[in-house]
């Protein structure tokens, strides 16, 4: 793996890399870390790697690599930047042979997506979305007891993304992962809608296998100064006839990271809170409900695949991630042997990128029409 961003004091990057290597399928060789060489170089320093394999910038590393003798050099490139450098390396790398992880959203516009799509297919190369969250065990689960009929015909979907900590303008104290998230140069057209909302929708079509045709959308920037919405509440269609209803915001002052999701069927419901992820509820009108959980009973071979641990040990973020990399490790390595991607070991892609683009499109289109209802269309 290279990686382009993910310097020592970034976030999401340290999560990447601890997720990578969980498995032993992938090892971190090189990497364009900063826009600022020097912090390229100590980020290389500090994970120890050997300096002729830290870049001053992504243009160098891909160039680079490619020189190098296969088996040597980087097999894939791991995009941890914000959104507006998402599209370029990607780009680069795949034109010239190599794969691809992407952190969301896909890319800072949706023409940028678009294009992107096109260079992914002409490829043929192996594009994964990190929308880690459809990594955990019992969502999974959750995944397979609605393909296996246990709720019936789906009615209706509620999925929440609630934060708290954009309560205040935290955006002009300097905070980093504040600043990126709200400007529009660095994020895009939106801020929490882009920043989890699109998690929310993702997670609400990856567990129902439904599609959202239509949204009835409602967006605020609640504190004084913000560029960009901290709170969005829309009203779904799906393509069956299910109606849903999806809010995000990051100005839910207490509140810390309580994605959640609740579908209803004919037959039954579940429930699923990637606070307490190991558990997901079943719920059947005129019985208890049912606690289903990881690594206990006759679960899925889905569920089972991606569950690492012993039931009764916690198991979260990082797992779940994980699986998104091994699953993706485990494609190339397909790939290498001419065999085909097993289909248990899923992961997004770049065709859910562009439908996440494609949302937040549509969702803003909504909130400035008056019309009540505005088409999803991809």
């Amino acid at each position: 793996m290279g990686m382009v961003g993910g310097s020592t004091d970034a976030f999401i990057g340290a999560v990447h890399r601890r997720a990578a290597i969980m498995d032993g399928e992938i090892e971190l060789v090189c990497g364009a870390f900063s826009s600022s060489p020097e912090k390229s170089a100590a980020t290389g320093a500090a994970l120890y790697l050997p300096p002729d394999r830290v870049y001053a910038n992504y243009e160098e590393m891909i160039q680079k690599e490619k020189e190098l003798p296969e088996g040597e050099r980087m097999d894939f490139v791991a995009i941890v930047t914000p959104n507006h450098v998402h599209f370029p390396p990607a780009k680069l790398a795949l034109e010239n042979g190599f794969h691809v992880v992407c952190d969301k959203p896909l890319t800072h516009t949706t023409e940028d997506a678009e294009a992107l799509v096109k260079i992914v297919e002409e490829s043929g190369l192996i594009f994964c979305l990190t929308h880690n969250y459809t990594g955990y065990p019992m969502v999974k689960e959750a995944r397979e007891l609605i393909k296996a009929g246990a709720l019936g015909s789906i009615r209706k979907v509620i999925v929440e993304y609630p934060q708290g900590w954009l309560s205040t303008l935290v955006e002009a104290t300097g905070n980093k992962q504040a600043s990126w998230r709200t400007d529009p140069e660095r994020s895009g057209a939106a801020g929490g809608l882009g920043d989890i909302g699109t998690h929310a929708e993702n997670l609400a079509e990856y567990i129902t296998g439904l599609k959202i045709t239509e949204v009835c959308a409602d967006l605020t920037i609640f504190v004084e100064g913000r560029l960009l919405d901290d709170d969005a509440n829309v009203l779904l269609h799906f393509d069956n006839g299910a109606k849903g209803i999806l809010q995000n915001s990051q100005i839910c002052n207490g509140e810390e990271n309580d994605l959640n999701i609740r579908i209803y069927g004919e037959l039954g419901g579940l429930e699923w809170n990637q606070m307490e992820p190991n558990t997901l509820i079943h719920k059947v009108q005129g019985s208890p409900a049912r606690l289903l959980r990881t690594g206990v009973g006759a679960l899925s071979e889905a569920a089972q695949a991606h569950t690492r641990i012993p039931a009764g040990h916690p198991e979260g973020y990082f797992e779940a991630f994980a699986n998104l990399y091994r699953n993706f490790a485990l494609a190339v390595r397909a790939r290498w042997e001419g065999k085909d991607q097993d289909p248990l070991y899923d992961f997004p892609d770049v065709y859910d990128g562009l439908r996440g683009m494609k949302f937040i499109d549509t969702v803003i289109a909504s909130d400035k029409s008056d019309e009540k209802w505005t088409k999803f269309i991809v």
